[in-house]
C-alpha cells in the first residue's frame, strides 16, 4: 500500500496486468486495443477496493488529460468517456478531480459522446447505453451542482438527450434519460430559465411535430418532477403574462400553447399560473384575449378535463367572454361549444344562457357557428343537448340571413333523419324530436323561394327519403301525414300543389316549344319562362338560364322527350329518377366543373320529377290504409290511434288525388275506396268520395264494373248520407257519368216532393242535395226550383220559427249545439244562393228579392221575424250565412251590379259583428273571394273597418289579408300586361275612393267634427293606406293624392243633394290628403296617369266648383305623423315571418320608428337615415354585453312605463329614437313653422303607422276613446295607495288573447253589430293593468324568437341612452323619490278630483289635463310637449 502511495506521488501512471502504456506514440487501433483492456478493469473495480483506487489514481488523472478528451477518433472518444463514467462510480462521491475547469471538461465531453447514442444501429451502441446507463444510476452530474458553470453543463446535457431521442430507442434509453434529467432537477438547488426552456421547448407544437420521441422525454420528465420545477414554471408564466417580460425567454411568444400542453401533462404544474389566465381574459388586447379564449376552450373541454368544476372562478369568467366586444372572441367561445357539449355534458346547463345570447348575434357567422356546434353535439348523442338548446337551432331557421337559416333547417333534418326516421335513440329520442317535422314543414310559408326550395329538397332526403323502396317510403309517408300538425299539413299540401302547377307549366312550355315558330309563340314562350323562372331560385338569373334551356328543347329533341317523360302523368318515380340523371348527364360538361346553367337546370329538376309518387305508391299507400282498417298494421307502435291513421291515410290519397289523378286509376285502389265510403266514419267516406271525384273522370269506359256498384251508393249518400257527403256524391256522378240527368232527375223527384218542414233534422241533407243540383243543373230543374225556393224556402222556412230558441248571454256555440231548424235556414239560403249561380241571370228578377231578403236578415240581426223566439248563437249563425251568401252573389257580374251601394254597406258592417267568429267567419269568405280574384275590388275595402277591432289577431289577420290581396293583384297585373282595359278593377291604389265612401257612411261617424270619430276615420284609412304606399310604384302616391283630389271635387252619388253627407265625404277626403302628405316624400309629383273614379259611388266632377276649403278641424293636425309607411309583409303578424333573405327585421323599436321621429331636422323618408339606423343596429355592440344587458334593464325601469291611454313623455323618446337619433343634448328645437312638435304627435297618434303588428294600439293609444262597435274603454289603474310597478321591458308586448267562447252583446246602429272582445280578453287586460304588465314578458319572449339579434342586443343597450336632466332638478328629485312615483302622485290626486267630481274615467281626465297643457305652450310657441311636461313635472316634484 506504501508502495502504492509513493507511485502516486511519482505521478508515475499504472495500467492495469497487461495493458502497456497508452500515449501518443502508438497506433489508434493499439491504442483502442489497450483502452478496452483498462475499460475492462475499471468496469469490473467496484467502490470498496481501495487498494486499486489508489493503484489507479494516476491512470484516471491520466485519462482526462486533454490529450484523450481532445483525441480525434470517436472509437477512443468514447472508450475513455466510459472509463471515466466508471472512475466516477469507483471514487464517489469524491471525484478524483478537484479543478472546477477541469469537472467542466470532463462532463462536456462526457456529454458530447452521449450523441452517439442516435444511431441505434452502430456497432457500438452498447458502449453508448453503458455510458449512458452508468451516469444515470450513480447520478455522476450531480458533483457539477458545486460548480459555477453548472447550469450551462447541464443545458448541454438536456439539449444533447432531447436531441438524440428517437423512435429506435427502448423503454430503458428513455428510463435513464429521465433518471439522469430528473435527478438534476430535483436534487439541485434551482433550475434556470435557459435549462426551463430547453426542456418546454419540446412541448411547443412545432417541436412537438418534428421530434415525438422528445416531446414524449419532456413530459415524462416534467410528471416526475413536477413539485420539484413547479415554482420555476410559475415564476416564468409570472415574469411573461403579469409582468410582460417576454425578453425573459424565447419561448415568451409561445406561451399560451405552453400552457395547454403542461395542463395536459400535469394539472399541479399550472396551479398558480391558471389565476393569471383570469387576469388576461380582462386584458384590453384584442388578441390577447382571443388567445387565451383559444387556450381556456382546448383547456375547459379537453375530454377528460376537470378544470371548470376545479376552477369554478375561471369557467365563469370564460362564459363572459360569450359577451366580448370583439367577434373573432365570440366565434371562438361559439366553436368550443360542441367540444364541451359533447365531453362535458354536466356544463350544458351553464352554456345554454350563453347560447341563447350568442344565437341572437349581430353577426352572421356567430349565429351560423351556433347552430353548428348545437347541431354537432345532437348528432353525436341527443342527450347532450337540451331541449333549450334545440330551440335557439328552431329560432334561427328564421333567421334573417340565408345561410343562418339553411345550417338550422338541414341541422334539424339531419337530427330527425338520425332518431325519428332510422331510430338510433329509441322511441325516447323520437318523441322529443317530433316537433321538428312540423317546424319544417311550417318553414314552406316563407315568402323566400331558397326556403321553399330547401324544404322541398328536406322533405324529398330527410323527411321520406326517395331512395326507399316504394312500400317503405309509403309506410314512413303514412304515418308522417297522420302525425303532422294541422299547418303542417298545409303546407305539405301546399308543396304538392306547387310541384303540380310548376309540372304543368314546363309541359305548357313544352307543348309551346314544339308549336311552329311565330310572334305570338314567341311571346307565349317568353310569358310562360316568366312564370318558371319565379319558381326558382335567384330569379334574375334563372330568367336567362330558363330562356336558355327553352331553346336547348327546341333544338334537342332526346332532352326534350326526357323531359316529356318526366312531366307526364304516368312517369313512375324509377322512370324519372333516370329521366332526371339523363337530362343532367346530356346538359353537363366535364370541362366545366361549376356551371350555373346546370344547377338551375337541376332545381327545376327537382321540383317538378315526381320521385314520391306513381301509381305503384298509390297501391302501396291504399294498401297501407286497409291494413289499418283491417287491424293488422303497427299503428300503436308508430304511436298513432288507429282511427287517427285511417282519417289521416284517406285525407292524404285526397290531397294526391288532385295532384296525382292518373296514379289512381287501378282497379285495386278504386275497390279499396269502395270499401271505405261503406265505413261508419264520416271523414273517410267524405275522404273518398272526394277521391271518386277527383279521380274518376274515366271509371265508365276503363272500371265499368266498379261504376255499376258505386253508382247507387252514390244516390243513397245524395238522398240520406249526412250533409257533406250528399254534396260530394252529387258531384261524383256529375264528373263521372255520361249520363247524368238520368240519375240527378231520380234523386231530385223523391227530394223534392218528401221536402217537410215539420220534420227538421230530416231537412238538411235533401235542402243540401237539392242547392247542388240546382248549381249544376239548373236547367233540368228550372221550374221546380223557382216554386220551391218561393214558397218552401222562403214562406215556410225562413219566414218561420217553428222552436224558441234557448235563452242564453253566448253569441255563439260549436256545432253540434246548433239548433236543426237554425242549420236547415242555413242550408235554405245556401240553396237559393246555389240556384241564382247555377242560373247566372236575373231576368226573373229572383236575384233582386233574395238579395233584399238577405239583407232584411242581417237588418234584423239574424232573427228575420223579429218575433224574439231565436236565440242569440242561431241569429250569429244566420247573419254569417246572409252575409257569405251577399259575398257569393257578388262574385257573380249579373248579381254584382244589383246590389245597391245601401245593401254593400250592412254586409260591409259584418266585419265589425258583435261577434267574434261571425267577424272571423266573414273575414275569411272575404279574403277567400278576393284572393281569387272574384269578388270586386270595392270588397277590399272592407279591411278598412278591421282597424278598430278589439282583438288583436283579428287587425293582424285583415293585415294580412290587404297585404296578401294587394301583393296577389300587383303580380296579376305583371303577369298580365295586356289586361290594361281591367286596371280599374285590379289596380289595389283604387281601393281608397271604395274605403272613403264606405268610411262616409259609416254609422258610427255621426258628427262631422267629432275629433274621437275623426280619429276613428284615420285610423282605419291608414290601415289601408299604410299597405298600399309601403311600395311607391310608378309614382302611385302622387296617383292617390290625385284621386282624393278628384273625389273632394264630386259629390257622393247616394246621396247627392245632402249636405252633410258631402261635407263628411271632404273631411274623409282631407283626412286621407293629410295621411298622404305626412307620410310620403313624392306626393306633390305629377301623378302619372288621371284616376278614373267609380260613377256608381261619386257624381262627375263639376268644373265649375273648385273645393280648396280644409274640412277639418284644427286640432286634428297634431294627429298626423311624418314618416315613411313601412314595407308590409304577407305574413303580417300571425305567423311571425321572417323577412326575405337580406332585408332587416323590424324590431319593436324599428316597427315603431314611423311614429317617432323626434329629431324634426332630419329627413323621415330619407334611404341614409334607415341605412344608418341599420348601420347602428348591426355595430353597436358591447364589450361586456352582461353589464350592458342589466345597465339597460335599469335605465328600462326608469323609463319605459307605459301609462294607459296615453305615454309618457321622454320615455317614448328614448325607446323609440335611441337606436338612429343623435344625443339630445344639441338638438334643435322644432321650428315653429311646424305649429305642432312631431313629438306631440308622436305621443298623441303615434300608434297608427303599426297596424297589426304586435304592440296593442288600444293599450297605448294616446287619449282614450269611447267604446266603438262594442269595444271596451281601458279604465283599469292601479290600486290607489300604491305607486304603480315599474314596466318590465318586456311590457310593450301585449297578452295573447284566447279565442272567445262567449260575447256580451250590445245592440248594433242601423244594422251594425257592434264588435265586442272575448271576455277572456277583458280580464286579461285587466290583470295587466293591475299588475302593471309584467305577466305579459312571456309574449315579449315569444315575439322576439323571430327578431334578429342585431335588434336585440343593440336595443336593449341603448334603452340605457335616456334625455339628460339638469343636475338641480336630479337633487330635488332625489329628496322625495322617482319621477315614476311624482308623476303617479300627480295622476292619482288630477284623477281623483275628477273622480269625485264624476266627471269620467282617469284616462280622459289625464289626457285632457296634459293637452290642455301642451296645448298652452304650443299655443305660446314655447316648445314641445315632452319639454313642457317635463317643466311640469319638476315643478311640481320641486315644489
Amino acid at each position: 500500500m506504501a508502495h502504492s502511495k509513493a507511485r502516486a506521488a511519482d505521478g508515475k501512471v499504472t495500467y492495469p496486468p497487461g495493458v502497456k502504456e497508452i500515449s501518443d506514440k502508438i497506433s489508434k487501433e493499439e491504442m483502442v486495443r489497450r483502452l478496452k483492456m483498462v475499460v475492462k478493469t475499471f468496469m469490473d473495480m467496484d467502490q470498496d477496493s481501495e487498494e486499486e483506487k489508489e493503484l489507479y489514481l494516476n491512470l484516471a488523472l491520466h485519462l482526462a488529460s486533454d490529450f484523450f478528451l481532445k483525441h480525434p477518433d470517436k472509437d477512443v472518444r468514447l472508450l475513455v468517456a466510459c472509463c471515466l463514467a466508471d472512475i466516477f462510480r469507483i471514487y464517489a462521491p469524491e471525484a478524483p478531480y478537484t479543478s472546477p475547469d477541469k469537472l467542466k471538461d470532463i462532463f462536456m465531453f462526457i456529454t458530447r459522446q452521449l450523441k452517439g447514442l442516435e444511431d441505434t444501429k452502430s456497432a457500438q451502441f452498447n458502449r453508448y447505453f453503458y455510458l449512458l446507463e452508468n451516469i444515470a444510476w450513480v447520478k455522476s452530474y450531480n458533483i457539477c451542482f458545486e460548480l459555477e458553470d453548472s447550469n450551462e453543463i447541464f443545458t448541454q446535457l438536456y439539449r444533447t438527450l432531447f436531441q438524440v431521442i428517437n423512435n429506435g430507442h427502448n423503454q430503458k434509453v428513455h428510463m435513464h434519460m429521465v433518471d439522469l434529467m430528473s435527478s438534476i432537477v430535483c436534487e439541485g438547488d434551482s433550475v434556470s430559465q435557459e435549462l426551463l426552456d430547453t426542456v418546454l421547448v419540446n412541448l411547443v407544437p412545432a417541436h412537438k411535430n418534428l421530434n415525438k420521441q422528445a416531446y414524449d422525454l419532456a413530459k415524462a420528465l416534467l410528471k416526475r418532477t413536477a413539485q420539484a420545477i413547479e415554482p420555476y414554471i410559475t415564476n416564468f408564466f409570472n415574469q411573461v403574462l403579469m409582468l410582460g417580460k417576454t425578453s425573459v425567454s424565447d419561448l415568451s411568444e409561445h406561451v399560451f400553447d405552453l400552457i395547454l400542453e403542461l395542463y395536459n401533462i400535469d394539472s399541479h404544474l399550472l396551479l398558480s399560473v391558471l389565476p393569471q389566465l383570469e387576469f388576461k381574459l380582462k386584458s384590453n388586447d384584442n388578441d390577447e384575449r382571443l388567445q387565451v379564449v383559444k387556450l381556456l376552450a382546448k383547456m375547459f373541454g379537453a375530454k377528460d378535463s376537470e378544470l371548470a368544476a376545479q376552477n369554478k372562478p375561471l369557467w365563469q369568467c370564460y362564459l363572459g367572454r360569450f359577451n366580448d366586444i370583439h367577434v373573432p372572441i365570440r366565434l371562438e367561445c361559439v366553436k368550443f361549444a360542441s367540444h364541451c357539449l359533447m365531453n362535458h355534458p354536466d356544463l350544458a346547463k351553464d352554456l345554454t344562457e350563453f347560447l341563447k345570447v350568442r344565437s341572437h348575434d349581430p353577426e352572421e357567422a356567430i349565429r351560423h357557428d351556433v347552430i353548428v356546434s348545437i347541431v354537432t353535439a345532437a348528432k353525436k348523442d341527443l342527450a347532450l343537448v337540451n331541449d333549450a338548446l334545440l330551440n335557439f337551432v328552431k329560432e334561427r331557421t328564421l333567421d334573417k340571413r340565408w345561410r343562418v337559416r339553411k345550417e338550422a333547417m338541414m341541422g334539424l333534418a339531419s337530427i330527425y333523419k338520425k332518431y325519428s326516421l332510422q331510430g338510433e335513440g329509441g322511441k325516447e329520442a323520437s318523441k322529443q324530436i317530433s316537433w321538428i317535422k312540423d317546424k319544417l314543414l311550417h318553414i314552406y310559408y316563407q315568402n323566400s323561394i331558397d326556403d321553399r326550395l330547401l324544404v322541398e329538397r328536406i322533405f324529398a332526403q330527410y323527411m321520406v327519403p326517395h331512395n326507399l323502396d316504394t312500400t317503405e317510403r309509403m309506410k314512413c309517408l303514412y304515418y308522417l301525414y297522420a302525425t303532422l300538425d294541422t299547418n303542417a299539413v298545409k303546407a305539405l299540401n301546399e308543396m304538392w300543389k306547387c310541384q303540380n302547377m310548376l309540372r304543368h307549366n314546363v309541359k305548357d312550355l313544352l307543348d309551346l316549344v314544339k308549336q311552329p315558330k311565330s310572334e305570338a309563340s314567341s311571346k307565349a314562350v317568353f310569358a310562360k319562362v316568366m312564370v318558371i323562372t319565379k319558381n326558382l331560385p335567384d330569379p334574375g338569373k334563372a330568367q336567362d338560364f330558363v330562356k336558355k334551356l327553352a331553346q336547348v328543347l327546341e333544338d334537342d329533341e332526346r332532352i326534350r322527350d326526357q323531359l316529356e317523360t318526366l312531366v307526364s302523368p304516368s312517369c313512375s318515380c324509377k322512370q324519372a329518377e333516370v329521366c332526371v340523371r339523363d337530362i343532367t348527364k346530356k346538359l353537363g360538361s366535364p370541362k366545366q366543373p361549376s356551371n350555373p346553367f346546370l344547377e338551375m337546370v337541376k332545381f327545376l329538376l327537382e321540383r317538378i320529377a315526381p320521385v314520391h309518387i306513381d301509381t305503384e305508391s298509390i297501391s302501396a299507400l291504399i294498401k297501407q290504409v286497409n291494413k289499418s282498417i283491417d287491424g293488422t298494421a303497427d299503428d300503436e307502435e308508430e304511436g298513432v290511434p288507429t282511427d287517427q291513421a285511417i282519417r289521416a291515410g284517406l285525407e292524404l290519397l285526397k290531397v294526391l288525388s288532385f295532384t296525382h289523378p292518373v296514379s289512381f286509376h287501378s282497379a285495386e285502389t278504386f275497390e279499396s275506396l269502395l270499401g271505405c265510403l261503406k265505413m261508419e266514419d264520416e271523414k273517410v267516406a267524405e275522404a273518398a268520395l272526394q277521391i271518386f271525384k277527383n279521380t274518376g273522370s274515366k271509371m265508365e269506359e276503363s272500371f265499368p264494373h266498379i261504376k255499376s256498384v258505386l253508382l247507387p251508393v252514390l244516390q243513397a249518400k245524395a238522398k240520406r248520407g249526412p250533409p257533406r257527403q250528399a254534396k260530394y256524391a252529387i258531384h261524383c256522378i256529375h264528373a263521372m257519368f255520361t249520363n247524368r240527368d238520368t240519375h240527378f232527375a231520380q234523386i231530385f223527384e223523391p227530394l223534392h216532393k218528401g221536402l217537410d218542414p215539420g220534420n227538421l233534422e230530416n231537412l238538411i241533407t235533401p235542402l243540401t242535395t237539392l242547392g247542388h243540383l240546382a248549381l249544376l243543373a239548373p236547367e233540368q230543374f228550372a221550374a221546380p226550383l223557382k216554386s220551391l225556393v218561393a214558397n218552401f224556402i222562403v214562406k215556410d222556412l225562413l219566414m218561420n220559427d217553428r222552436i224558441a230558441g234557448k235563452k242564453t248571454t253566448k253569441l255563439w256555440v260549436p256545432d253540434d249545439e246548433v239548433s236543426p231548424e237554425t242549420l236547415a235556414k242555413i242550408q235554405g239560403i245556401k240553396l237559393m244562393v246555389r240556384w241564382l249561380l247555377g242560373v247566372k241571370n236575373n231576368q226573373s228578377k229572383s236575384g233582386n228579392s233574395t238579395l233584399r231578403m238577405l239583407t232584411a236578415i242581417l237588418h234584423s240581426d239574424g232573427d228575420l221575424t223579429e218575433q224574439g223566439k231565436m236565440g242569440k248563437p242561431d241569429m250569429s249563425r244566420l247573419r254569417l250565412a246572409a252575409a257569405s251568401a251577399l259575398l257569393k252573389l257578388a262574385q257573380e257580374p249579373c248579381y254584382h251590379e244589383i246590389i245597391t251601394l245601401e245593401q254593400y254597406q250592412l254586409c260591409a258592417l259584418v266585419i265589425n259583428d258583435e261577434c267574434y267568429q261571425v267577424r272571423q267567419g266573414f273575414a275569411q269568405k272575404l279574403h277567400k273571394g278576393l284572393c281569387r280574384l272574384r269578388l270586386p275590388l270595392e270588397y277590399l275595402a272592407v279591411f278598412a273597418l278591421c282597424a278598430k277591432d278589439p282583438v288583436k289577431e283579428r287587425r293582424a289577420h285583415a293585415r294580412q289579408c290587404l297585404v296578401k290581396n294587394v301583393n296577389i293583384r300587383r303580380e296579376y297585373l305583371k303577369q298580365h300586361a295586356a289586361v290594361s282595359e281591367k286596371l280599374f278593377s285590379l289596380l289595389p291604389e283604387y281601393v281608397v275612393p271604395y274605403a272613403i265612401h264606405l268610411l262616409v257612411h259609416d254609422p258610427d261617424y255621426v258628427k262631422v267634427q267629432d275629433l274621437e270619430q275623426l280619429k276613428d276615420i284615420k285610423e282605419s284609412l291608414w290601415f289601408v293606406l299604410e299597405i298600399i304606399m309601403a311600395k311607391n310604384e310608378n309614382n302611385s302616391h302622387a296617383f292617390i293624392r290625385k284621386m282624393v283630389e278628384n273625389i273632394k271635387q264630386t259629390k257622393d252619388a247616394q246621396a247627392p243633394a245632402d249636405s252633410k253627407i258631402n261635407e263628411k265625404l271632404y273631411t274623409v277626403c282631407d283626412v286621407a290628403m293629410n295621411i298622404i302628405i305626412s307620410k310620403s316624400t313624392t306626393y306633390s309629383l305629377e301623378s302619372p296617369k288621371d284616376p278614373v273614379l267609380p260613377t256608381r259611388y261619386f257624381t262627375k266632377p263639376d268644373k265649375n266648383f273648385s273645393n280648396t276649403k280644409n274640412y277639418l278641424p284644427p286640432e286634428m293636425k297634431s294627429f298626423f305623423t311624418p314618416g315613411k309607411p313601412k314595407a308590409a309583409n304577407v305574413l303580417g303578424a300571425v305567423n311571425k315571418p321572417l323577412a326575405s333573405a337580406g332585408k332587416q327585421i323590424q324590431s319593436k323599436a324599428s316597427r315603431m320608428e314611423t311614429a317617432s321621429n323626434e329629431d324634426v331636422a332630419s329627413n323621415p323618408g330619407s334611404p341614409q337615415r334607415s341605412k344608418a339606423r341599420h348601420d347602428s343596429a348591426e355595430m353597436d355592440h358591447s364589450e361586456n354585453e352582461d353589464i350592458s344587458l342589466k345597465r339597460g334593464d335599469t335605465s328600462d325601469k326608469d323609463s319605459d312605463k307605459p301609462t294607459r291611454g296615453r305615454k309618457r313623455p321622454g320615455a317614448a323618446a328614448g325607446n323609440l329614437d335611441d337606436l338612429d337619433s343623435k344625443p339630445k343634448r344639441g338638438r334643435r328645437k322644432a321650428a315653429a313653422a311646424n305649429s305642432v312638435s312631431v313629438a306631440e304627435s308622436e305621443d298623441q297618434w303615434g300608434e297608427d303607422s303599426r297596424l297589426g303588428d304586435s304592440q296593442t294600439e288600444d293599450e297605448q293609444n294616446s287619449p282614450p276613446k269611447k267604446a266603438r262597435r262594442g269595444r271596451p274603454p281601458k279604465v283599469a289603474t292601479p290600486a290607489q295607495d300604491t305607486p304603480p310597478k315599474v314596466a318590465t321591458p318586456a311590457q310593450d308586448t301585449p297578452p295573447k288573447v284566447a279565442t272567445p267562447t262567449q260575447d256580451t252583446p250590445v245592440k248594433g246602429r242601423r244594422g251594425r253589430r257592434k264588435a265586442a272582445p272575448p271576455p277572456e280578453e277583458e280580464e286579461e287586460e285587466e290583470e295587466v293593468a293591475a299588475r302593471g304588465g309584467g305577466e305579459e314578458e312571456e309574449e315579449g319572449k315569444e315575439e322576439g324568437k323571430e327578431e334578429d339579434a342585431s335588434s336585440e342586443s343593440t336595443e336593449v343597450k341603448t334603452k340605457g341612452r335616456q334625455t339628460r336632466t339638469p343636475r338641480r332638478s336630479q337633487q330635488r328629485r332625489a329628496s322625495l323619490g322617482s319621477r315614476e312615483q311624482h308623476l303617479w302622485v300627480l295622476e292619482n290626486n288630477i284623477s281623483g278630483f275628477y273622480r269625485r267630481a264624476s266627471l269620467g274615467s282617469r284616462e280622459q281626465h289625464l289626457w285632457v289635463l296634459e293637452n290642455h297643457i301642451s296645448g298652452f305652450y304650443r299655443r305660446a310657441s314655447l316648445g314641445s310637449r315632452e319639454q313642457h311636461l317635463w317643466v311640469l313635472e319638476n315643478n311640481i316634484s320641486g315644489f
